[in-house]
């Protein structure tokens, strides 16, 4: 699967290491939304009793601040009526240290902020484990590159979707569907030309929904088709699965959802 890789055309960084003075565009500046990262994991051998959802604000397009949220109320409630409150804890972080999760068991997500409700339903959804790892020197743009392969087995009964997480200096992104590979053994893939002898690769694997695949697929083709040009178009807004009950208009950015996850680590040979 393609990797998302960022760039500035040659001719623009020339441009750019000429200039004398940094010139800030006037931009007209809307009303900051709310930003939800509400991602319920439980890994395999652990409780998952501990969770956090953090909340932040947006802000304006040359301020890199995070602005947390501070004063909002957030709980997650089960179909068969159990309510786990979200305590604030730092820096727009809510913490639960109680939550039961139950695989294929629905969940609500209601937060209520500055006098408006959001809410989302999701399904914690299992996943297969990692069956090995396995490396290669066939990888990369020149096909020489050291590249992971970590493979895993797949449902034939079920339509299945999934995310991986390799955990080098950064984090890379892989997510899959069966509709080609249904009960087949296959692999999630990571390359890259950092990838040195004696690195710990840390690898995990979820069990992620249609509507969240699809959410990534869009949020993907909008990094991936922006090249950085200066008359390139604005990515428009990717909306998740979260709602504000209280006025539609004002919708949050981000995402409510619920896995089951596997991991392991791999020392690059």
């Amino acid at each position: 699967m393609k990797k998302i890789k960022f760039y500035i055309p040659f001719l623009a960084l020339l441009i750019l290491s000429s200039c004398e003075e940094v010139v800030q565009v006037d931009l007209e500046e809307s009303e900051p939304r709310l930003v939800i990262e509400a991602s319920i994991i439980w890994l395999k051998g652990t409780s998952g009793m501990e969770q956090r959802i953090i909340l932040t604000e947006t802000s304006p397009f040359y301020d890199e601040e995070v602005i947390p949220v501070e004063n909002a109320q957030v709980k997650i409630s089960s179909v068969n009526g159990e309510i786990f409150d979200f305590s604030y804890s730092q820096q727009g972080n809510y913490i639960n240290t109680g939550f039961d999760p139950q695989l294929n068991e629905i969940y609500e997500l209601e937060i209520i902020y500055n006098d408006q409700v959001y809410t989302a339903t999701e399904t914690l959804l299992p996943v297969v484990p990692i069956d090995y790892v396995e490396q290669t020197e066939s990888g990369g743009f020149a096909g020489d590159e050291i590249e992971v392969k970590a493979y895993y087995t797949d449902p034939a009964e079920t339509e299945d979707y999934y995310l991986f997480k390799f955990f080098n200096d950064d984090v890379s992104l892989e997510f899959y569907e069966d509709e080609f590979t249904n009960g087949n053994q296959i692999f999630g893939y990571y390359s890259d030309e950092d990838i040195e002898e004696n690195d710990v690769i840390q690898i995990e694997i979820q069990g992620i929904s249609k509507s969240y695949y699809d959410y990534l697929f869009i949020l993907r083709s909008q990094v991936g088709s922006n090249d950085g040009g200066p008359f390139e178009t604005m990515p428009a807004t990717v909306k998740g699965n979260i709602v504000n009950r209280t006025n539609p208009d004002n919708y949050p950015l981000g995402y409510f959802r619920l896995s089951e996850a596997d991991s392991t680590s791999y020392t690059v040979q």
